[in-house]
C-alpha cells in the first residue's frame, strides 16, 4: 500500500497525507509542521510504516490554520481560535487584529516621529509645546513601583493609579494630582522601572498602611521635598506612545536653553479625569525637576 493512497480504517475513510494535502492545498510538509505544533494532529499514525491519515472533515480546519498563520498570529493564538466554535472564535480573531492594528498604529506614529528627527525637523516638532515652571510643595506619597515595557505601560497606570487612590482615603485622602516617575528609560526595550505615586494627607498612616501591605504590588512610602518642575502640558492623544516622546525631549531642550539642570525623576501627572477626557483634552503634565 503506497502513501499515496486512499484507505478505510474502522469503517471511516481516511486520506493519507498527499491526498489530504491536496485537498486542502497545502504541502505535506505544512501539515507535518501543523501535527509538530500540535495545531492539526492526524486521525491516524500508522505504527509499522509511520504513514499519517486524514480525515476529509479535518480540511476546514487545516485551511483555517494556514490562513490564521497568514496573519502572524502567534501558535497559541491560533490554537484558541481553532478550538472554539462559531461566534466565540470570531470574536478571538477580531481582539486578535484590534491588537495588531493598535500595534500597527503606534509603529505608524514613531516611523513618523523619527522621520521628523531623521529630517532635522526636531526643532519644529519641539515647538509645539509651550514649556513653563511651576513649584511644589513637599508631599507624602503612597507608591507603587513595577518594571514595565512600553506596551505594558498604560494598563499599569491605570490599575495603579486606581489602587492607590483608593488606599488614600485610609490616609487622610489625596492632597495633590497622582504622578508616575521613571527610575529609568521605558521602552519596548527597557523596562524601567516606573513608580506610581499619589499625594496623600497623613503619613502616619500611609506608613501603617504600606506595613500592612508588606511586599504587594511592591507599594511604599516616601515623603517628596519641594521641587521646582518644568512642565508642558498635553493632550490624552499625546500620552500614547511614542507620541509622548517628543512632549518629554521638548521639555529636556527647553531645560537646556534656559540653563536649568534636573535634580529628580521625570514624571508623568495625571490632574485630570482619563475616562470623562476626550482625545483633544488636556490631561497630563510630562515634568522634570529643575534647579
Amino acid at each position: 500500500m503506497t502513501e499515496d493512497a486512499v484507505v478505510d480504517l474502522r469503517d471511516e475513510e481516511l486520506l493519507t497525507i498527499g491526498a489530504f494535502a491536496a485537498r486542502a492545498r497545502l504541502s505535506a510538509k505544512a501539515l507535518r509542521l501543523y501535527d509538530r505544533l500540535g495545531l492539526l494532529a492526524p486521525a491516524h499514525v500508522d505504527e509499522a510504516s509511520g504513514y499519517r491519515y486524514y480525515r476529509a472533515g479535518q480540511v476546514e480546519r487545516a485551511r483555517l490554520v494556514a490562513m490564521l498563520r497568514q496573519l502572524d498570529m502567534p501558535l497559541a493564538r491560533i490554537a484558541e481560535v481553532v478550538e472554539a466554535d462559531g461566534a466565540e472564535a470570531a470574536g478571538r480573531l477580531a481582539a486578535y487584529w484590534a491588537e495588531v492594528e493598535a500595534r500597527v498604529a503606534g509603529q505608524r506614529t514613531l516611523s513618523e516621529y523619527l522621520r521628523g528627527r531623521l529630517s532635522g525637523r526636531s526643532s519644529e516638532m519641539y515647538g509645539k509645546f509651550e514649556v513653563e515652571t511651576v513649584d511644589t510643595p513637599a508631599q507624602v506619597l503612597i507608591t507603587e513601583t513595577r518594571h514595565a515595557l512600553a506596551d505594558e505601560l498604560p494598563a499599569w497606570i491605570g490599575a495603579s493609579l486606581g489602587r492607590l487612590e483608593e488606599a488614600a482615603r485610609e490616609c487622610g485622602g489625596m492632597t495633590g494630582a497622582p504622578f508616575v516617575a521613571y527610575h529609568a528609560e521605558v521602552s519596548m526595550e527597557s523596562d524601567g522601572p516606573a513608580e506610581a505615586c499619589v499625594p496623600v494627607a497623613d503619613e502616619a498612616a500611609a506608613r501603617a498602611w504600606a506595613q500592612r501591605r508588606g511586599r504587594t504590588w511592591e507599594t511604599g512610602v516616601r515623603v517628596e521635598p519641594a521641587r521646582r518642575l518644568a512642565y508642558t502640558r498635553i493632550t490624552k492623544a499625546q500620552v500614547a506612545h511614542p507620541q509622548i516622546l517628543a512632549a518629554f525631549e521638548a521639555v529636556q531642550e527647553w531645560m537646556a536653553k534656559e540653563g536649568l539642570t534636573q535634580t529628580g525623576l521625570c514624571r508623568e501627572v495625571y490632574f485630570a479625569d482619563w475616562d470623562a477626557a476626550g482625545a483633544e483634552d488636556p490631561v497630563c503634565d510630562v515634568a522634570f525637576p529643575v534647579k
